[in-house]
């Protein structure tokens, strides 16, 4: 007996819909749980099922799969005006790293809605920044207190993610701004501030520049007054030398002694024509032109 082939082909297409409506399939990066008739599908351990990566098989029509993602999520915030200890208004500009850790939990508080978690992450860290931002002035927040803030937002942002069913990975503050009304006192004492540090540290300089030009002045006229002392000492012993070997000079040949000192006069007397010399013939000067005659 032939079968129908109408009858054939509709048996072929359900069998079809059906093998491709009980399969599904979970990425690499995500994980899934399934419901069955609006209630969570347990688990043997009598937990949630939770649908590694890979391919499963699930009933058609009264099962349905909800995916959840496992990557790394990102939240860029930017708050609204804090009140520093101050009370000067700052903005931060910050992001959040979180991700799913408990899928049943994250489902049941937030109802797997992203849009939801974040607004309840931001909510949370929002409340944590002012907080922290109140115990703190302006130059705090901007310079040495950022690591120690962004720790402390960090741990308060575990905190409450616990409930939600997640993991806050890091907080990360990217700036800091001030509101236009603010900004310009801010600008001006900050300015005040290091033109005053800068006066004090020329001031500081100034003074051990002189200190320092007092002390070479010193220092200089020892050395000074110790060369002159020394020259002087080496200026009289060798005049108390010479005159040593002059007198020695002249004690061995007094005659010729005298001769040598009349003829040095002479030659240095008569070294230039043009010089002129008025003496008496009588005159001690002469006495070798004399004895000569």
């Amino acid at each position: 007996m032939n079968k129908n082939p109408k009858l054939v082909g509709a048996i072929a297409i359900f069998v079809l819909i059906f093998v491709s409506s009980s399969l599904y399939k979970v990425n690499l990066d995500q994980k899934a749980m399934i419901q069955r008739l609006g209630a969570l599908k347990s688990a043997k351990d009598g937990g949630s099922y939770i649908a590694e990566p890979g391919l499963h098989i699930k009933w058609p029509l009264i099962e349905r799969v909800l995916y959840f993602s496992t990557r790394l999520q990102n939240l860029d915030i930017k708050s609204s005006p804090i009140v520093t200890v101050e009370k000067k208004r700052v903005i931060a500009d910050y992001f959040v790293k979180w991700r799913i850790r408990d899928i049943p939990q994250f489902y049941k508080t937030t109802g797997a809605n992203m849009q939801s978690t974040n607004q309840l992450l931001e909510q949370q860290l929002n409340d944590a920044l002012r907080a922290e931002f109140g115990k703190r002035t302006i130059n705090e927040v901007v310079s040495d207190d950022r690591a120690s803030i962004m720790q402390a937002l960090n741990q308060k942002a575990n905190e409450g993610a616990q409930k939600l069913g997640i993991d806050v990975v890091d907080v990360r503050i990217k700036g800091i701004d001030l509101p236009p009304e603010v900004s310009g006192s801010v600008f001006a004492r900050m300015r005040a501030e290091r033109e005053k540090v800068a006066t004090e540290l020329r001031a500081k300089g100034h003074a051990e520049g002189e200190a320092i030009r007092a002390k070479a002045d010193e220092q200089a006229t020892v050395i000074v007054a110790m060369a002159r002392k020394q020259a002087n000492d080496i200026r009289a012993e060798g005049d108390a030398k010479a005159s040593t070997i002059y007198a020695n000079a002249y004690t061995q040949n007094e005659a010729f002694y005298n001769l040598y000192r009349s003829l040095e006069a002479y030659k240095k007397t008569f070294s230039n024509p043009k010089d002129v010399i008025v003496l008496t013939p009588q005159s001690q000067f002469f006495d070798y032109f004399n004895q000569s005659k």
